[in-house]
């Protein structure tokens, strides 16, 4: 079981077509198959489910690609550490909250590209748990997740604050506490969302635990319907402030506890040699303060 079958296996198991994996691995697909079922053979299990075109990774292919994710990050860490002082290059796998990846890293992804042209950027988002999660599976290089964060095995460098405020359309009337909002119902994103944890932590400290909550997948979709008068949503008020929708949208404040979180970058303590990622990390030292060049006013 060579590297190179690994890396074939991996490319099947994320794309869930040998066609794809091929074009992503710039290799033909007769090839591509072959590597798959020489792989197969040698470890005595069927590696994926056929399902017309589809392939459905198997439990045993699931337990192998959790392998195969970290033996192929010590030998990319391997590489790197025996070239030394080389100028970082290779793929940087990082993970984001949605509201981060939008608001926040657009202008230091730039500035990053420009400075280290040989580095492959792949940008995943999703919630603190499953980008804390993929990090930890070897699946992520680094991620923006929210603190606290409670894994061992991660070490973190807090990288900015944000304030959460809690949107409403704009014609709605002050909000201070919950049950202002009381009959609302509350939009979020799916489960593993800390600003959805806080929004409904806000509401069962209050005493209030008959609530409504609908997930969606985008903040966009969230705040369209906030300002359609769906419902309420909390989120980071950035994000309202750099898209100017402070027509379409009301916010309101709310209480230090619940409003002041941390934004953390976290990777693997044991990957000890990664330049593109120590590059990446050392890229936010040199960032503005978090709201600096946001000068909306805040909505009356």
């Amino acid at each position: 079981m060579d590297l190179s079958a690994l890396r074939i296996f991996k490319a099947i198991a994320e794309e869930g077509s040998v066609t794809r994996a091929a074009a992503r691995l710039h290799r033909v697909q007769s090839n591509v198959s072959a590597r798959l079922a020489q792989l197969e053979e040698t470890l005595g299990v069927p590696l994926f489910h056929r399902a017309g075109r589809r392939l459905l990774i198997t439990t045993e292919g699931e337990r192998l690609l959790t392998y195969a994710d970290r033996l192929l990050q010590l030998s990319d860490e391997a590489q790197a550490a025996v070239r030394g002082g080389e100028k970082p290059s290779g793929q940087l796998k990082i993970g984001a909250m949605e509201t981060t990846a939008a608001v926040r890293l657009p202008g230091l992804l730039a500035g990053f590209h420009r400075h280290y042209p040989d580095v492959d950027l792949v940008l995943e988002t999703g919630s603190t748990d499953a980008m804390v999660q993929a990090v930890f599976d070897h699946r992520l290089d680094v991620a923006l997740v929210t603190a606290p964060i409670s894994r061992p095995e991660l070490d973190c460098k807090e990288v900015f604050e944000e304030e959460l405020v809690l949107l409403t359309h704009s014609g709605h009337a002050a909000v201070s506490v919950p049950a202002d909002v009381e009959k609302k119902v509350l939009l979020g994103f799916r489960a593993g969302c800390t600003y959805r944890r806080r929004l409904e932590s806000w509401f069962t400290d209050a005493g209030i635990h008959a609530f409504r909550m609908h997930e969606f997948g985008t903040f966009e979709a969230i705040i369209g319907c906030v300002a359609a008068g769906m419902g309420v949503a909390m989120m980071p008020k950035a994000v309202i402030l750099q898209r100017k929708m402070d027509d379409a949208i009301r916010f309101h404040a709310l209480p230090p506890a619940i409003a002041n979180i941390k934004t953390l970058l976290v990777w693997r303590k044991n990957v000890t040699h990664h330049p593109a990622r120590q590059a990446f990390a050392d890229s936010f030292d040199s960032l503005p303060d978090a709201d600096e060049s946001i000068t909306l006013p805040e909505a009356a």
